[in-house]
């Protein structure tokens, strides 16, 4: 497939809109003009990707009409649809999807350009600032890859209780709870999100195995 390939079912469309159209105006890749409206502009591509947003943003000075046309087999729009979303509004930009094979209303808008203002998350910002607070020192750098995972409070926990398991062997909850100062390791203990304890008896637990070998890694 070609970026051509998508002209004229576009042109098709736009003209059934009532838009005169042309191609390749001025490094732009599709006008089309109707009475005194602001002329839109489409930029056709292949897929998404930073050139085609910075491309579009570009054209943002000559209309406030910007469209990206991509193929209905985009697969960069099936990976990242809602996040692709987002950013076109957020930049003012809008988006058409475009089927090269169809003889007729071979196009359709997903959204128009138009101002956005990105819905505040008051739940969202409460655990971002919940987390900071609560972590211990900055355990982590910035950017780091997280395939192993990043140290979060939650994990703290976990690496306290394990290190006094490994101290103390099997004990009882409540009294890893009072020594810890910790009113909730009942609940990590049962959960063992990391797989690191055993529970031997009721109430009772010890490390895993898997936590011997995996929470040296963690301690610095």
């Amino acid at each position: 497939m070609k970026e051509s390939d998508l002209y004229q079912p576009l042109k098709q469309f736009l003209e059934s809109q009532g838009y005169e159209v042309k191609g390749e105006v001025r490094e732009c890749d599709v006008i089309a003009v109707r009475g005194t409206e602001d002329p839109v502009i489409v930029e056709l591509k292949l897929s998404i990707n930073l050139g085609v947003v910075l491309q579009a943003v570009d054209r943002l000075s000559m209309s406030s009409a910007v469209y990206v046309g991509v193929p209905i087999s985009c697969s960069a729009l099936k990976r990242q649809r809602r996040h692709i979303f987002k950013l076109f509004k957020m930049l003012g930009l809008g988006l058409i999807l475009i089927d090269p094979h169809a003889n007729s209303n071979g196009a359709q808008v997903l959204f128009d350009p138009g101002e956005y203002r990105p819905r505040k998350s008051k739940s969202r910002r409460e655990r971002l600032l919940g987390e900071f607070a609560k972590r211990i020192g900055d355990p982590n750098t910035g950017g780091q890859e997280k395939r192993r995972g990043i140290m979060t409070f939650y994990r703290q926990r976990a690496l306290r209780i394990a290190g006094f398991l490994q101290e103390n062997g099997p004990s009882r909850v409540r009294d890893i709870a009072k020594e810890l100062d910790d009113s909730k390791a009942g609940d990590i203990l049962y959960k063992d999100v990391y797989g690191w304890f055993d529970r031997v008896s009721r109430g009772v637990y010890t490390i895993s195995p898997r936590g011997t070998q995996e929470v040296p890694l963690w301690i610095i």
